[in-house]
């Protein structure tokens, strides 16, 4: 979802992301990964854009992944390849703040080669330079701002401001679904319009890719896997409620992110490791030593 929303920012205020991470108003086009003659590697956590003399390359990632770093000089290659002449500019843009040391590498390396790429990390951003930029709002509350809540106030009013109505509704949605990383609920849906949100495309884009990918899934995967899927699902829910009244509290939209990751096995095992859970701290650790299993295991 998170990587839906920022493409389709990137790819409808290119010229805001080109003033951003290149420096200059370029204007770029898109650039599909089948004009690079392989196959993309996860198309969907990927964005490319070009002009006559650029390529754009830029990966938004809510969690680090150990992947990334030979992804970036896998697509560099690809672009030579096709454009030879063209400079390339990379990014990874990192929105959720994490202590992995997998965000603070820039560089894939193996004996011979060495290839170097920019990383973004929004916590570290200055709040001030999201609002020079209508496309580039929605990620000022995940910005360095000490006050993520005034910040969206902030951006409410900067939305309100806008001249055209349509801009309005796809930036205000924009904002309300990234915002959801780091604050409550209750919180956007007091600051943010919901009249306005309701009228964004962004809304209908995700709701329908989402129905025809299942689809796709669906018919693809058979009935067996359609079961397994509702297990996993009711599994998730009973594991959320347990989880939220064990703690005697309501979970972050992060940490349920993270938990709805988790496969059936885990959640399983989740329900019954979360008897012993007395704080947050307890969940969060037994998230991370998951998630250590599964890259030890990759």
């Amino acid at each position: 979802m998170y990587d839906n929303i920022c493409k389709y920012l990137i790819e409808h205020y290119t010229t805001d992301f080109a003033t951003w991470l290149l420096g200059e108003a370029v204007t770029l086009t898109e650039l599909s990964p089948s004009e690079l003659s392989l196959q993309p590697i996860r198309a969907d956590a990927l964005v490319l854009l070009q002009s006559d003399q650029v390529v754009l390359h830029v990966e938004f990632q809510t969690q680090p992944r150990p992947d990334i770093p030979f992804r970036m000089a896998d697509y560099r290659l690809r672009v030579y390849r096709r454009f030879p002449n063209k400079t390339m500019r990379q990014a990874v843009v990192y929105l959720y703040p994490s202590t992995s040391p997998l965000v603070y590498q820039n560089a894939f390396e193996i004996p011979g080669t060495r290839h170097e790429y920019e990383v973004v990390r929004l916590w570290e951003q200055p709040t001030e330079l999201f609002f020079q930029s209508p496309g580039l709002l929605p990620f000022a509350v995940l910005s360095q701002t000490s006050q993520p809540e005034q910040t969206l106030q902030q951006v409410a009013a900067a939305i309100e401001g806008l001249p055209e109505r349509v801009a309005q509704s796809d930036i205000a949605a924009s904002t309300a679904i990234l915002a959801g990383l780091i604050l409550e609920q209750q919180v956007i849906r007091r600051v943010l319009r919901r009249d306005i949100m309701q009228e964004s495309v962004i809304y209908q884009d995700i709701l329908t890719e989402g129905l025809e990918k299942g689809r796709a899934q669906g018919r693809a995967q058979g009935r067996a896997e359609g079961l397994e899927e509702g297990r996993k699902q009711a599994t998730l829910n009973l594991v959320l409620r347990q989880l939220n009244r064990r703690l005697q509290t309501t979970l972050s939209e992060p940490l349920q992110v993270q938990i709805s990751s988790l496969s059936l096995s885990q959640l399983e095992q989740l329900s019954e490791a979360l008897l012993d859970f007395t704080t947050i701290a307890d969940l969060e650790a037994w998230l991370a030593a998951q998630q250590e299993q599964q890259q030890a295991d990759e």
